[in-house]
């Protein structure tokens, strides 16, 4: 998104997330959010009770999945979904945002998420110019507090909440159903 913004002046991204909070609390502000990967001559243009950031002329503003109707009008070039999962109006403010994407030669999304199985993840992944990328908790565990990843590895590794949350895998398979789905 910062990159984006750099190296296109002027121009509208989107952000977005469960709710409000999430927006400011992990996008803006989170130890990984925005304002951690700027230099610190940026962060004063950033406007904390109005989720805005301004880098380079580019106007970055935030929203929450549970308004959708807030993103009627707004237009962007990028948007960026956060743990698009845990919207609660999912496939209304994914549609909204949808609408508003039509700046520039190539608007485009970036969606960061729990592979759950649900209809609209479904849909994405199958989609022709969805470019996936997975990371799993191994993978980031420098990152990760060592007693964290003991703890959690411990706990959770080998389960489906493990191979959900750990490994990045889509579970399409139903605990205790007769027959079990196989990849050929």
């Amino acid at each position: 998104v910062i990159d984006f913004a750099i190296e296109n002046p002027n121009s509208r991204i989107g952000i977005m997330a469960a709710t409000a909070a999430d927006v400011r609390d992990t996008c803006f502000e989170g130890e990984s959010g925005l304002l951690a990967c700027l230099p610190n001559s940026f962060r004063e243009n950033y406007n904390r009770s109005l989720n805005e950031l301004w880098i380079n002329g580019s106007y970055i503003k935030g929203f929450s999945a549970e308004e959708p109707k807030r993103l009627r009008g707004p237009q962007h070039h990028l948007c960026w979904c956060d743990e698009l999962a845990a919207w609660t109006k999912m496939q209304e403010a994914w549609d909204m945002m949808l609408l508003g994407l039509r700046l520039g030669d190539d608007p485009r999304v970036i969606v960061g998420t729990t592979p759950r199985p649900l209809p609209l993840i479904r849909e994405l992944l199958k989609a022709p110019t969805t470019v996936v990328s997975r990371g799993t908790s191994y993978e980031n565990r420098d990152n990760l507090a060592e007693s964290w990843f003991t703890d959690i590895i411990t706990k959770y590794e080998g389960t489906r909440l493990g191979r959900q949350e750990l490994e990045a895998e889509m579970l399409e398979d139903m605990p205790g159903a007769l027959w079990t789905l196989v990849k050929l």
